[in-house]
């Protein structure tokens, strides 16, 4: 069985797989247009997936961080609770080395933080190359020629 080779656009154009003109059917005409519409929805759809899936990346690592930070504010009041109880009980040794530990329990949960913060800001929920596209889809079906 020998294969049909795909016709260049010029041919398209003209209405011939081979380039030849020729006079085409409305349905003929239809079937492509539709054709290509629906191969332009599948790569747009696409396209959307790819982005959310890559927004979603990023704001699943955000939401890692600021639980990271949630986890070291928890340790930093456990610690400074020990710290006051041992620091009220004995005033020196035990209840200061928990502060010690309690003050690098905080400041990894402000560094924690500020970074899941930064990077939550980042995320954007829009997929915005697909709306681009879109965008551009609509104006090429309104004038096709350009």
């Amino acid at each position: 069985m020998a294969t049909v080779p795909e016709p260049s656009p010029e041919a398209r154009v003209q209405g011939r797989r081979d380039g030849a003109p020729e006079d085409r059917s409305l349905a003929e005409l239809v079937g492509e247009v539709t054709d290509d519409l629906q191969r332009l929805f599948r790569q747009e759809l696409a396209l959307a997936k790819a982005e959310i899936r890559e927004e979603a990346a990023k704001a699943g690592k955000a939401a890692g961080l600021l639980s990271g930070a949630g986890f070291a504010g928890y340790m930093t009041v456990v610690l400074l609770s020990f710290a006051a109880v041992f620091g009220l009980a004995e005033l020196i040794g035990l209840g200061w080395a928990a502060a010690a530990v309690a003050v690098l329990w905080a400041i990894a949960g402000t560094v924690m933080f500020f970074v899941g913060r930064n990077r939550m800001r980042q995320v954007s929920p829009k997929p915005e190359r697909t709306v681009e596209t879109l965008k551009e889809d609509a104006q090429w079906v309104k004038h096709p020629t350009r």
